[in-house]
């Protein structure tokens, strides 16, 4: 078991957990997740590790309110403890110094862009970072990002922070006024399909880090697979991340929606 040694609300929705885990803090790199059962009969939910302390033993988890197992860990208070947390899961990013590399995070999506966003900066990228959001409440870890960022541009849907636009306004923005060498895109399917279509335009090589329904987390059961480059693949073990413009955003989003009835 697992001890949730500080919590910290986001928003209503969205909640930062540390938890101790001294052997996944150790061993955890940049794009790796854990499997995390709330309790004995619940679900195994994937979660990326936002951040690691080894010294402390210490990973944090971002975690949104969507379903009734994620609701119950949004509800779990300091102190208690979380029956199952497995991991460090999948296969770490790619981490080179490309030249410059936008960052580009929506929603509880900027939570895993963190520690790739620290990686790049400190292998030398110039690291431009795009946060998107609907509105400024629920814009997370945006000190943190600039604390590793060479520019943080903000994007909201209402324009209550940053400018008013999408995320791919952000990213067309950079992309028009200097080289961009990679994207690397995380948040919402539909977010990434769109980041995808756009830098595919432009010639920029992207990879996005896909958030499929899981079950196991270690390749047995099936229920991740995506469509990349014509093959299937599963995100638990072949990925989470994929070279952005092979992959079959629809398809994927498609399967996303197979159990939205009953979250």
């Amino acid at each position: 078991m697992n001890k949730i040694v500080r919590k910290t609300d986001f928003s209503e929705l969205v909640v930062r957990l540390d938890i101790e885990a001294p052997r996944i803090a150790k061993a955890r790199k940049a794009g790796h997740f854990v499997m995390v059962r709330v309790a004995d009969k619940g679900e195994r939910i994937p979660l990326t590790i936002a951040e690691a302390d080894p010294e402390k033993g210490i990973i944090t988890l971002v975690v949104q309110r969507v379903g009734g197992s994620s609701k119950k860990l949004c509800d779990l208070k300091e102190g208690d403890y979380i029956q199952d947390v497995v991991g460090p899961l999948g296969k770490a990013t790619h981490i080179e110094n490309f030249g410059t590399v936008i960052c580009a995070g929506g929603g509880v999506g900027v939570a895993p862009l963190l520690p790739i966003v620290q990686a790049m900066k400190q292998a030398g990228n110039r690291v431009i970072t795009v946060l998107a959001a609907r509105n400024k409440d629920l814009i997370i870890l945006e000190a943190e990002m600039r604390a590793s960022s060479d520019e943080v541009i903000l994007m909201t849907d209402d324009g209550s922070s940053g400018k008013k636009g999408l995320v791919t306004n952000g990213i067309e923005e950079v992309i028009l006024r200097e080289k961009v060498d990679l994207c690397v895109t995380i948040g919402p399917a539909i977010m990434m399909k769109f980041v995808s279509m756009l830098t595919k335009k432009y010639e920029v090589p992207t990879v996005a880090s896909l958030n499929t329904i899981m079950v196991d987390g270690t390749g047995m059961c099936g229920a991740c697979r995506v469509t990349v480059g014509g093959k299937t693949k599963f995100v638990c073990v072949d990925g989470p991340e994929f070279d952005a413009h092979q992959v079959d955003f629809d398809e994927m989003i498609k399967r996303l929606g197979a159990y939205r009835d009953v979250e």
